[in-house]
């Protein structure tokens, strides 16, 4: 399975959030699973293509040509293919249509606007791939209490909500993704409730 990790490309979060994503990408080649991810060296992108290469997966990095041509950040070398794209939002529809599911890392508001899109193409129907949040350390705890607090002031059903699990635990984050069922609800349930 292509697993598309999305993550932090900042060099300066502490290490526990570092080992947590490297052990997560050895375990996922270790499963058989290849990584599609945004081709970042640094921080949990570089975490994960480093596990995933310990672990002998294959490595799919995904980055606009800009970052190389301006050295927006450095590029991870052993990647197996690099695509360049022409802008953020062609890296985006490339990783997304490449990957067979999504694994949401700790991150800042590149990998928000990541988890938001896949969440949203999913209510509107667009693909039905299982999305996970790896929660590190409590990273998404605030969050998933506020996900919750908008499907209770009905600005989401709760079936929306439903959409993505969360997880502390690596294995238990690759055991959702290998034995994921895709649900039945139509879009437009999920779109404008029951």
């Amino acid at each position: 399975m292509k697993i598309c990790i999305f993550g932090a490309a900042s060099a300066h979060i502490d290490e526990v959030y570092i080992k947590a994503v490297e052990e997560l990408g050895e375990k996922m080649a270790k499963r058989g699973h290849s990584l599609v991810f945004g081709a970042g060296a640094t921080g949990l992108m570089g975490a994960a293509a480093r596990g995933v290469k310990r672990g002998g997966g294959y490595i799919h990095g995904v980055i606009p040509k800009f970052f190389r041509d301006e050295q927006v950040e450095a590029i991870y070398e052993d990647c197996d293919v690099v695509t360049y794209t022409e802008n953020m939002s062609e890296r985006k529809r490339v990783m997304e249509d490449d990957a067979d599911a999504f694994i949401i890392t700790p991150g800042g508001i590149g990998t928000f606007e990541e988890f938001f899109e896949v969440l949203t193409l999913k209510q509107l129907g667009r693909h039905n791939k299982p999305m996970i949040i790896y929660n590190i350390e409590g990273y998404y705890d605030d969050l998933e209490k506020f996900m919750q607090s908008v499907a209770k002031r009905k600005f989401i059903t709760f079936k929306c909500y439903e959409m993505y699990s969360y997880s502390t635990d690596a294995d238990e984050v690759l055991d959702f993704i290998e034995n994921y069922k895709p649900g039945d609800t139509p879009w437009q349930k999920l779109k404008i409730g029951d």
